[in-house]
């Protein structure tokens, strides 16, 4: 892959070529926790669906806080591509394998420790813990295929090649299913099937990705790059953690606010509860969606700011911010006419149902205020001002718990009116760092 040149055109189909295979990957990537609940429920055992529905939580949690390594990789590959070409986006590479490598081997070394504390803190008893430790103990150990993939993804990703990460994606998908379906069922393992199912579908997609790597011209250079060296020179490796470390910090950051929400919600019964699950998934939904504008500033302005290019900077931010509202309008437009029924189709009972129709205006308003600080996430980490981006979580994060305080009085209403409020402030703090941040990094 040859550097691009130091000014470059608008190219706003590159904005679609990166975002639209970023969110059917991110829905794919989804649809594996509810590939899981489908299977167990064939089971016919509700210890059984709880468990799964614990584990799935558990790593979700432990393996999206450690999402910084397929983040921080991204940017700084796209950056390198513009800046000094393929040797040293390889290089990047290799660190994020070698990171990733030592993050697992710590996860492994302190699996006795983590797991009890996990399966204890997701309140998992009884029946339902015994199915769920069976799970947790069989899913535990993809840990290292995790790290390895979110490295190998992040360089896909900054260098463009969406397309080969969706297939990976969906391949990985399909098999997950597949080999769920035949080992759960077919040969009566039952929520330990469903284990190895993730666990198989996850080395045979760490197969795949370094087929794609290693079997071209970069996986002779990554070779060389693992051990050489100059990878691991603490003045080269230094920036690459530093940029991980504040990503890793702002997810955990994001995660404890997000886990109020539940908190909160559990306080106000179990009506309240059930109705808040179902808006926070489509919340979720739509964050899929939209963080594929996420994934195409992360790339473009990546390499509009190895290129010190501040006019294509800035182009790109605005192009993908306004085809961003674009489809942000399009989501609040779909709840605004069919909240009521997604919301009912959702609930169990028509209490829960009731309680969650009387907050559709939230999920209207959702896509519009999360937008904007999905977009600036992928424009800062392009750029790698991950510590700015830390700063404005926290921030916002601040926000966020004092408003849930003030507006405790005014029920769930004041819940999910905090909640638009914690992504508007993070998009505010965003926009207001923007100017100063930008004079800094393009300076001549």
């Amino acid at each position: 892959m040859t550097k691009f040149p130091a000014h470059m055109p608008l190219d706003t189909r590159a904005i679609w070529a990166i975002a639209i295979p970023a969110m059917l990957t991110n829905v794919a990537t989804a649809l594996i926790g509810i590939g899981d609940m489908w299977i167990v429920g064939r089971l016919e055992d509700a210890a059984t669906q709880g468990a799964v529905d614990v584990g799935t939580r558990l790593f979700a949690v432990l393996f999206t806080v450690m999402n910084f390594l397929k983040t921080g990789t991204t940017g700084l590959v796209a950056q390198a591509g513009a800046r000094d070409g393929e040797v040293e986006q390889v290089r990047l590479l290799a660190r994020g394998l070698i990171v990733g490598t030592t993050i697992a081997a710590l996860l492994i070394l302190l699996k006795p420790l983590l797991m009890p504390l996990f399966l204890g803190a997701l309140g998992a008893s009884g029946d339902v813990l015994d199915a769920a430790r069976i799970y947790a103990e069989i899913r535990y150990w993809t840990a290292p295929g995790v790290m390895l993939n979110l490295a190998l993804i992040g360089f896909l990703v900054g260098r463009r090649q969406m397309t080969a990460v969706l297939i990976v994606e969906v391949i990985y998908n399909v098999l997950n299913v597949v080999l769920g379906l035949f080992l759960a069922l077919q040969l009566d393992w039952g929520i330990a099937g469903i284990g190895w199912s993730s666990f198989i579908a996850e080395y045979l997609k760490l197969a795949i990705l370094s087929a794609l790597i290693l079997f071209r011209a970069s996986g002779r250079n990554l070779i060389g790059a693992i051990f050489d060296a100059a990878t691991i020179d603490w003045m080269k490796l230094r920036p690459f953690l530093n940029t991980n470390r504040d990503l890793f910090l702002r997810t955990l950051v994001l995660t404890v606010a997000l886990a109020a929400i539940t908190r909160l919600s559990a306080e106000r019964g179990p009506e309240v509860l059930a109705a808040n699950g179902i808006i926070y998934q489509l919340f979720i939904f739509t964050a899929l969606l939209l963080d594929g504008f996420e994934n195409a500033a992360q790339v473009l302005n990546g390499e509009r700011a190895g290129a010190k290019d501040r006019e294509g900077f800035a182009a790109y931010t605005t192009a993908i911010l306004w085809r961003g509202f674009a489809i942000a309008a399009l989501l609040s437009c779909g709840f605004a006419f069919l909240a009521d029924p997604i919301l009912e189709s959702f609930a169990a009972t028509p209490g829960v149902a009731s309680v969650a129709q009387s907050q559709a205006l939230w999920l209207v308003l959702m896509p519009f205020a999360g937008l904007a600080s999905f977009v600036f996430d992928g424009v800062f980490v392009g750029a790698s001002w991950t510590r700015a981006m830390l700063i404005s979580m926290i921030g916002a994060s601040a926000v966020f718990a004092l408003s849930l305080w003030l507006s405790w009085p005014l029920g769930n209403a004041g819940l999910w009116g905090s909640f638009i409020l914690f992504l508007a402030t993070r998009a505010g703090l965003q926009a207001t760092m923007l100017p100063s941040l930008t004079q800094q990094s393009f300076r001549s």
